[in-house]
């Protein structure tokens, strides 16, 4: 942590008074520093804290709340600190991710790779949302798999053409949307955090929140109405964090990834 701390510190341009470790982070090192000028700031580490700072800055510039980025290099990213507790936000949740997905790109995908801890989220452009789908989210993690989950994913993967729409709009995803990336304070969210962004169908999101729990009805009032077709596609789009949980965690997460096979029908 020490490492973190000072290294934090110095991309502020100060001197270290202290830190402390915060939740979190389960795939990188999340801490909270004080400079001796009284400065505040959370540092973090992860696979690609450049990056991250991009993804963040996105958000913002959306007119989504995300925390604000101090700085970054190779080695870290230190960003603000942002005010949490207790309340209900899920209808400012709706406008957050609103304002978030009504800022869209040209095609598929983001500027760069990144990643989960050791499993790499492949980001090129694409201008067919199927095979971005197919490609990039699916079947790139056949290799980690046993035979007989593979074909499963090859086979769902083969009809990805008949399940999603060809060319949704491709809005801004924040694309690890789940309830311990998003930072409340009373009724309204202070800030949607870690990131992994690209540019898909803004269902990705929505499916994704609703894969540990979710918000309550509140939110789809304010977030706006379901596309025709959405509760279809929710395994398709779950099942992608699912495989990512399943090769970072083990095989505590196999039967998620095949309660969302079979719910797509492979």
């Amino acid at each position: 942590m020490s490492g973190l701390a000072e290294h934090g510190a110095a991309l502020l341009g100060g001197r270290l008074l202290r830190a402390e470790a915060i939740g979190g982070g389960s795939l990188s090192s999340v801490i909270r520093i004080l400079l001796d000028d009284g400065r505040e700031a959370i540092a973090k580490d992860g696979p690609a804290p450049i990056v991250e700072a991009a993804m963040l800055r996105a958000i913002r510039a959306s007119g989504a709340p995300a925390p604000e980025v101090f700085g970054a290099d190779a080695t870290g990213i230190v960003m603000a600190c942002l005010p949490t507790g207790p309340g209900d936000a899920d209808r400012d949740l709706g406008h957050a991710v609103a304002r978030l997905h009504a800022a869209t790109g040209d095609r598929y995908g983001w500027e760069s790779d990144y990643a989960f801890g050791e499993v790499a989220i492949e980001n090129a452009w694409s201008e067919d949302w199927p095979s971005f789908w197919a490609e990039r989210r699916l079947l790139c993690h056949c290799r980690h798999l046993d035979a007989p989950l593979a074909r499963r994913l090859e086979a769902l993967a083969a009809r990805l053409a008949k399940l999603l729409p060809a060319r949704p709009r491709p809005v801004l995803l924040h694309g690890d949307l789940w309830g311990g990336n998003v930072l409340t304070d009373g009724s309204r969210v202070s800030g949607l955090i870690d990131p992994a962004c690209y540019h898909g169908h803004a269902e990705v999101d929505l499916a994704m929140l609703t894969l540990f729990g979710g918000p309550g009805s509140s939110f789809r009032e304010a977030y706006g109405p379901a596309e025709p077709g959405f509760a279809e596609r929710v395994p398709i789009y779950q099942l992608w964090p699912a495989l990512v949980h399943l090769r970072l965690f083990g095989t505590g997460y196999r039967g998620m990834v095949e309660t969302r096979l079979a719910a797509a029908g492979a």
